[in-house]
């Protein structure tokens, strides 16, 4: 594993503070309210919220605002959520600026991300117009680094494709092009199910 980059870890540094800032000055709302939030949505109930107001909203819904267009790559919805995120950014993320530099790198980053964005919302829409979700579905936030990182996961599985990962469980070596792919799979499959 080659050393941490400077671009990979500042975008670790800006995740990790931005959690455990939100966090820590605008907290979680209540489970039970998210669900009253969903299904009897309105503009003045968004700030609470609380911290999931910087994910992303799909447009249709009266919690959309612009910003959340470039904050929801950086919220994550639990510890778990963000310890993923930052491990494959951690893993993969380097070879990739030392490879690209690190401007190339960053831009390839967040056209990951944003391109993960446009997909989510083209689905939504699609679902949407096809009656297959609950109109309610607009009010459910979409946040994390997961586009990013799968975007990251597809660039070293591109330059990288001979590159053995060390599987965790069980902790076997796999090419990369293989692992992006039975990833991907994995992903489609839950997503779809």
């Amino acid at each position: 594993m080659p050393p941490v980059t400077d671009t990979v870890k500042h975008l670790l540094i800006i995740n990790i503070l931005l959690y455990f800032g939100t966090l820590l000055v605008l907290g979680d709302p209540d489970p039970g309210l998210m669900m009253q939030l969903i299904q009897e949505p309105s503009p003045d109930h968004f700030w609470e919220w609380k911290r999931y107001m910087l994910a992303l909203f799909t447009p249709g819904s009266s919690y959309f605002q612009p910003f959340q267009i470039v904050t929801h790559m950086f919220m994550h919805g639990n510890i778990t959520h963000l310890f993923f995120n930052m491990f494959g950014i951690y893993m993969f993320g380097p070879p990739l600026e030392m490879y690209w530099g690190p401007k190339r790198f960053l831009t390839y980053y967040f056209v990951a991300g944003f391109g993960a964005m446009a997909l989510h919302l083209l689905v939504m829409y699609l679902q949407l117009k096809g009656h297959a979700v609950d109109p309610m579905s607009v009010n459910v936030p979409m946040l994390g680094a997961s586009g990013a990182l799968f975007g990251l996961l597809a660039g070293f599985a591109m330059k990288f494709p001979e590159q053995r990962i060390l599987l965790l469980i069980p902790p076997i070596p796999i090419r990369a092009k293989y692992f992006v792919a039975i990833y991907a799979a994995i992903e489609l499959y839950l997503g779809l199910g």
